[in-house]
């Protein structure tokens, strides 16, 4: 007698009849279905773990209904609750699929741009005449050496190089970087790029390698060979994206497309690349010139 007194009391609590067992047996399936989704969207955004979890934004609403007067039974509100849910992953999975296709977009656009120009690069990397005036690697390696090599341009450029030092720190790698970085200080844009280009061959792991590719792209860049300056800086952006100088790669990337005169679009693409990827981590001069940049480019 006291067990049927109980359920009838709880069924008229609760409202729980027949229609709402048969709802309660439709929400059950959805709640698991959408926490194996939920966890298949952070594995995807956290693919690390470390017990990271994305919180659904939904708060508990206030009741202000008179006491005695239910407005929704139990079950509606956690139908209510699980539909908002999945809303919102929804939107989570469209914003992740979204920044895959742009991520997909960059590397294609940039693949075959990087393509069409092979021809063109192996052209321009043809030896200049200037280029004569550079030391050979054991020579900027050697202590104190500052003697010309052999065949030396004439006139007041051969003073110039002449005129730069070659450092003496002990590592012979280290010395051809920061040789080249005085050449490219100098304006000595075609000897600063054939000495970066010697530490790129001979270093690739280097501890300068982030460095030297980045100021490669700069060098040629600063000498208007635009075609060589996009494929150095775009080659130490992928190569390494973690490396000291990535972040700069992408920037004057964008300033070598623009100097091509390449659309607007793909150059608002390398500069959305670099606020989604580094943006955080630049400096206030480089965020101003991203800036200026997208704005010049009319970018969205």
């Amino acid at each position: 007698m006291r067990i049927a007194l109980a359920a009838a009391l709880a069924f008229a609590a609760f409202g729980f009849n027949g229609t709402a067992i048969a709802q309660d047996g439709n929400v059950g399936p959805r709640v698991d279905k959408l926490e194996r989704e939920m966890r298949a969207v952070q594995r995807k955004v956290f693919p690390g773990g470390a017990g990271m979890t994305v919180e659904p934004q939904i708060t508990q609403q206030v009741d202000n209904t008179p006491p005695g007067v239910p407005a929704t039974t139990p079950l509606a509100d956690l139908t209510q609750r699980v539909a908002a849910l999945e809303s919102q992953m929804q939107t989570m999975t469209g914003q992740i699929e979204q920044n895959q296709y742009r991520m997909r977009q960059l590397e294609e656009s940039f693949g075959a741009y990087k393509a069409a120009n092979d021809a063109r690069v192996k052209a321009l990397e043809a030896p200049q005449p200037v280029a004569d005036a550079m030391p050979t690697e054991g020579a900027v390696a050697a202590s104190g050496d500052s003697a010309p090599s052999p065949a030396q341009p004439s006139g007041d450029r051969a003073a110039k190089v002449a005129a730069v030092g070659k450092p003496s720190t002990g590592d012979a790698g280290e010395d051809l970087y920061l040789y080249g970085f005085r050449l490219w200080q100098a304006k000595l844009y075609p000897e600063a790029a054939k000495a970066l280009e010697q530490y790129k061959a001979k270093y690739p792991t280097g501890k300068r390698a982030s460095f030297a590719r980045n100021l490669l792209g700069r060098a040629y860049l600063d000498d208007n060979r635009a075609n060589l300056a996009a494929v150095a800086l775009y080659e130490n952006y992928t190569s390494n994206p973690n490396g000291e100088r990535a972040a700069d790669s992408l920037y004057y990337l964008a300033q070598a497309l623009v100097k091509l005169k390449k659309p607007a679009g793909e150059v608002c693409k390398v500069y959305e690349e670099l606020n989604s990827v580094y943006g955080a981590s630049l400096s206030a001069e480089m965020r101003a010139g991203v800036a200026k940049g997208r704005a010049d480019q009319r970018c969205k």
